[in-house]
């Protein structure tokens, strides 16, 4: 069966490779078709204008990439899968510099990104066979992009993390920071993180030197063995983002990004190191970065936030609940300030807390939680009193698996 598998999925190579007819046939070519799941197979990547529709279910075979100069538009209530695989065979898609991706779900026909051991198919939005906290079973989608980022040496591009340095296709950075990389609307990625090797994971959105000029709204990720979104310079802002049960940091910023993240939940697992993650520049370039009401629920293995590396941004009207007491837990549960360069940028205003509240666990203290002086700016309330956080209506369970499985149904 092995065998058969094999060749199956060596004609599929063969026939995705055709553009179109067949000499002397006016009647296309088939889509080539995955043994495993009956879903179309991409195994090249998309060098021209390209449309998966909706309906159908698409599985990528490798490390998809969308070139420059082309679009992949996404239609509503698509399927995509990941094939299993860690290492040089973990799977990925790319949006390249240059490329865009047109990926608008509906709130009534959310786009799931997910693994080929998903057998979820179109019209559903929980997994009939995987639970929420299963990751590492595939990669995750990558947008890179020609904004500036502050990069080690001040170059202007490099390689994104998770992907070999021997593929172009994995190149971000640059000096325009409009650039356009498409259109992100109504996805839910899902058990994704494959490890490349070394510990070094794909997070569930990626997003590297990504312009403003592109538009992300509603995403969800679930179940990534890394970061749940990650940016990396760029000026990009995001709109409504619900993460849960990610493997590292809920939310993570890097090398100067100076976007918005308005409207967000994070709700943090058995394996959560931070909800919050922000790092500061690499280079000569500064800016900062705004997130904005929030909702963060933790667990008893995370850490609110670490501020790290000169890390400045604004941090305003979020609320905190479920963490432990920092005292009784080795230093998890709380929000901190790390260096000398961050607790500079906090003394000089660069780094700026607006609104913070928190449900305390018994027996914790404010100061204890939010340390280095942040608990100026923060405030204890009881269960459900909170006056900040963030707009869980933007989350209906139309779209989302987490509201559909009841997990913000108390925030």
């Amino acid at each position: 069966m092995k065998k058969f598998n094999s060749l199956l999925t060596m004609f599929a190579a063969a026939v995705i490779g055709l553009t179109g007819c067949v000499e002397g046939n006016d009647k296309p070519s088939p889509d080539p078709v995955d043994p495993g799941t009956g879903g179309v197979l991409v195994n090249s990547n998309i060098t021209s204008n390209t449309t998966w529709e909706t309906g159908k279910t698409y599985v990528l075979g490798g490390r998809i990439a969308v070139t420059a100069g082309n679009t992949l538009t996404i239609q509503p209530g698509v399927i995509v899968k990941g094939e299993v695989g860690s290492g040089s065979n973990a799977t990925a898609l790319i949006i390249a510099r240059g490329a865009k991706i047109d990926a608008q779900g509906t709130a009534n026909s959310p786009i799931i990104f997910t693994t080929v051991a998903d057998e979820i198919t179109p019209g559903q939005i929980a997994s009939p066979n995987l639970d929420p906290d299963m990751s590492g079973l595939w990669g995750g989608l990558i947008v890179l992009g020609n904004a500036k980022a502050s990069l080690a040496g001040d170059v202007t591009e490099t390689q994104i993390e998770g992907i070999p340095p021997s593929d172009v296709n994995g190149l971000y950075g640059g000096t325009d920071d409009a650039d356009n990389s498409g259109v992100i609307k109504f996805i839910s990625i899902r058990h994704g993180g494959a490890n490349i090797g070394e510990g070094n994971e794909i997070n569930g959105l990626t997003l590297g030197g990504v312009g403003s000029g592109t538009v992300i709204e509603n995403v969800e990720v679930i179940a990534n063995q890394d970061d749940g979104i990650e940016w990396f310079g760029g000026s990009v802002s995001v709109k409504n983002a619900i993460v849960w049960n990610v493997g590292d940091d809920g939310l993570d910023t890097d090398q100067a990004w100076s976007g918005t993240m308005d409207n967000f939940i994070v709700i943090c697992g058995g394996e959560t190191d931070h909800a919050l993650e922000i790092d500061g520049p690499e280079g000569s370039f500064n800016a900062g970065h705004t997130l904005i009401n929030g909702t963060v629920v933790g667990s008893s293995v995370a850490e609110l936030a670490d501020f790290r590396d000169g890390a400045r941004g604004t941090f305003e009207n979020i609320y905190f609940t479920g963490f432990p007491d920092p005292s009784a837990s080795d230093g998890r549960g709380d929000f901190s300030l790390s260096g000398d360069k961050t607790l500079a940028t906090f003394a000089n205003g660069e780094l700026k807390f607006v609104n913070l509240e928190i449900t305390l666990a018994e027996g914790a203290e404010l100061s204890e939680v939010f340390r280095n002086g942040t608990d100026a700016f923060a405030t204890s309330v009881a269960a459900g009193a909170n006056t900040v956080g963030a707009d869980k209506s933007a989350f209906a369970s139309t779209w989302s698996w987490a509201a559909a499985a009841g997990v913000i149904s108390d925030l």
